[in-house]
């Protein structure tokens, strides 16, 4: 039985890419077995057993541009997960090994390439992240969403553009049944506002006039507030037209309740709004590296699937941005169909073939 050691995580940018393709390997062959590395203290680990994946940890974390604790012991880390990662290896014997970028798949792909493992890297990101351009010239092949992204890659890394993967779960449920699990009515209009795993300040501090709005206009609102901005946001006055979560374990919910989206532009959120066609509100993160989430989300605008909202305007536009958008039929399905144009429904199936050809030919 072949096996196939996937490493990512820390955002669910890094590890919902993952397990798109893992899953799409099973649907291509139930004989593959698949296994998880991960750090202990982020999305993965609750994540990735959940999915019923058999799960590793490793010690590492990523480095802060600020001067912090966690950066003193940086290089501790490295050499303590490069360690581990090759314990891990030595356990699961992989034939291939799978890495979505980002700081945990650094030490699992490097010891991999050492002992001469076909190693693959998926960087969903227009801007390639430090991880994955370190690593170009080392792993077998890249797989990249856009074409820009080779020009910041080793010449002699071996590129495949792809697209970004997506989980076929996400279409599969309906409003009806997504409103029922959020105790929501599937007859009113329905915003999801969410900033990532991790929650965005920026759209947690806006949101409180939209939700007055939400109550005042009759419409309701899923959102997810992330850990740090929870407390404060569930303070909100209870009411049947808001969910206010910490975190929502099931985004194919969220996504099919929504008539609109409001959230970052992070590469996989993208690929997820426009393989299910839903109009979105986009508010860049403004410290992303080289701007990449500016320069996504700017292509949805040209493509009249999505409005983007500057960071640091906000406050000032949501409302009447969202308000305006959501009760206006007619550019919500233009918006609809132009975001369905964008998507790349078949990325994840052209990974996994590619990926077990590599466990063929090993």
């Amino acid at each position: 039985m072949a096996t196939i050691l996937f490493a990512g995580g820390g955002t669910g940018g890094h590890l919902y890419p993952a397990i798109a393709i893992a899953e799409e390997i099973l649907r291509q062959d139930r004989s593959v077995k698949i296994v998880f590395a991960g750090t202990k203290a982020k999305i993965e680990a609750r994540v990735v057993p959940q999915k019923g994946f058999e799960f590793h940890t490793i010690w590492i974390s990523g480095f802060s541009r600020r001067v912090t604790v966690n950066n003193l012991l940086f290089p501790v880390k490295v050499i303590v997960a490069l360690f581990q990662s090759f314990f891990v290896i030595k356990k699961v014997r992989p034939d291939v090994v799978v890495g979505t970028g980002g700081y945990v798949c650094g030490p699992v792909l490097f010891v991999s390439s050492l002992l001469g493992i076909p190693t693959v890297v998926h960087e969903s990101n227009s801007f390639p992240g430090v991880t994955t351009r370190l690593l170009a010239s080392r792993v077998s092949k890249v797989f990249i969403t856009f074409d820009v992204t080779k020009k910041w890659l080793s010449p002699s890394a071996t590129t495949e553009l792809v697209g970004n993967p997506t989980r076929a779960e996400l279409s599969l449920i309906s409003k009806d049944e997504s409103c029922k699990y959020f105790g929501l009515d599937p007859v009113k209009k329905t915003v999801f506002a969410f900033g990532g795993s991790l929650g965005a300040a920026s759209i947690n501090k806006a949101m409180t006039d939209l939700v007055n709005d939400a109550v005042k206009n009759d419409y309701q609102i899923i959102w997810q507030t992330g850990e740090s901005d929870w407390k404060s946001a569930s303070a909100v006055q209870p009411h049947p037209n808001l969910k206010v979560l910490k975190y929502v374990d099931r985004m194919d919910c969220g996504y099919a309740a929504a008539d609109i989206i409001v959230s970052r532009s992070g590469a996989t959120t993208l690929a997820e709004l426009t393989r299910l066609g839903k109009p979105a509100v986009l508010v860049p993160y403004p410290f992303a590296a080289a701007n990449h989430q500016e320069l996504n989300a700017q292509t949805m605008v040209e493509s009249g699937a999505a409005i983007m909202i500057k960071d640091a305007e906000i406050g000032k536009t949501l409302l009447r941005v969202v308000h305006e958008l959501l009760f206006d039929e007619q550019k919500l399905r233009l918006m609809a169909e132009r975001s369905l144009e964008l998507g790349k429904p078949n990325a994840g199936k052209e990974i996994a073939a590619s990926i077990i050809s590599m466990v063929r030919k090993g």
